[in-house]
């Protein structure tokens, strides 16, 4: 696992110790920013269930301005704050420990990139999303990239979100969402 781009490209990330984490694969990783670069230069992301940060980090090194990282594993917050150490990207970056869907519910920042990788089952994309529309967190025009486990069946989607790419990278599916405008016909 690596930084593909930029500014820390070519870094090797470290990953949180055990199964509770799931690194995006590089293949996939290269893919999906590829989709992204037009949205990267100057974006404020938040990388939730951010196990490695390597979402995050990739976008930082590819010119975004900010990124807020949450996890509630410890091993995954130390494998963050030594990715961003060795990336040299830490002043851009704020860590914070706890549960994604508890800072959701507390967040006032709006973000131009959402960052979704939770566990897979316990419908917490549902919850995620809910919260991102319910509490406007998600600039205009901004996004929500969602990782999700083909074989565990499709996460439900909330009608405030349209899908505008979808992907599949053997079982992994990437869904990037864009939030419904108040005059959207979809």
């Amino acid at each position: 696992m690596r930084v593909i781009s930029g500014a820390a490209r070519g870094l090797k990330l470290v990953a949180p110790a055990g199964l509770d984490t799931r690194p995006t694969l590089d293949r996939v990783k290269e893919a999906l920013f590829s989709m992204l670069a037009s949205e990267l230069r100057g974006a404020r992301v938040l990388d939730l269930f951010a196990g490695s940060g390597a979402l995050g980090i990739e976008a930082l090194s590819r010119g975004g301005e900010s990124a807020v990282f949450v996890d509630s594993s410890p091993k995954a917050l130390d494998a963050v704050r030594q990715n961003l150490a060795n990336s040299r990207l830490s002043s851009r970056a704020r860590v914070i420990g706890g549960d994604s869907i508890g800072y959701l519910r507390s967040c006032g920042e709006v973000y131009d990139l959402i960052f979704l990788d939770p566990p897979y089952s316990g419908g917490l994309y549902e919850k995620a999303l809910a919260l991102i529309a319910e509490k406007e967190l998600l600039s205009s025009g901004g996004g929500v990239v969602a990782e999700w486990d083909e074989a565990g069946g499709e996460p439900c989607f909330p009608p405030q979100f349209v899908r505008e790419r979808d992907r599949r990278y053997g079982r992994v599916r990437i869904t990037i969402l864009r939030q419904r405008g108040e005059d959207s016909a979809d």
